[in-house]
């Protein structure tokens, strides 16, 4: 990692929104799997080692619940009785997809609502560690994304970025149709291939 790719890229954080077992890995059964989760944990994992070789901060976004529910949106407590429900902190669930891990350098934010920047220190943190340009991965795409998008872009990061190919939504025409609301608000959107050749 030369320096000038240092230069280039210490200003850029990289959010990994969601890419956890209880929406991404068919193995749990969960209500809350994603499909299209697990079809993009592959360019997930690259985009992530491409941010690491770049220098670039890199921000693990997840969901942790409270047991009883208390702490999730009114809609979703009703998938919470008994000790049960999705991404309860400490749970299997709530583990990042297999091939994904926080490294020392990294940082892992705990959101309860769809934006990553709701009621969280992420603006706080990114902002007193030098980050105006924001690269997002994960799901999905029209809740978490899309809301932590437009919350980017309200906030004045100077370039949000969405990887196309390493995000996804229940079914490709949601995801596209959310992509192009995000492009018609300045949001670039390239796919990993195009990203990678970024310099």
């Amino acid at each position: 990692m030369g320096s000038s790719n240092d230069n280039k890229w210490s200003d850029t954080a990289m959010l990994v929104i969601d890419m956890q077992k209880e929406f991404v890995d068919p193995a749990m059964n969960s209500l809350t799997f994603l499909a299209g989760g697990e079809v993009i944990l592959p360019a997930v994992t690259q985009a992530v080692k491409l941010a690491r070789e770049r220098g670039i901060f890199v921000v693990w976004v997840v969901r942790e619940h409270d047991p009883a529910g208390r702490d999730v949106e009114l809609f979703r407590r009703r998938f919470y009785s008994g000790g049960k429900g999705p991404a309860m902190k400490g749970c299997k669930g709530a583990e990042l997809a297999d091939g994904l891990a926080i490294k020392e350098e990294d940082y892992k934010l705990v959101k309860t609502r769809f934006s990553s920047f709701f009621a969280t220190n992420l603006d706080s943190v990114l902002k007193t560690s030098g980050i105006k340009n924001l690269v997002v991965v994960g799901v999905q795409t029209p809740n978490c994304v899309r809301q932590t998008v437009f919350d980017a872009v309200a906030l004045d990061y100077e370039k949000v970025t969405v990887i196309v190919d390493a995000t996804a939504a229940a079914n490709p025409e949601i995801h596209l149709a959310n992509i192009r609301d995000m492009k018609n608000i300045g949001v670039e959107t390239p796919t990993l291939e195009g990203w990678s050749g970024s310099v």
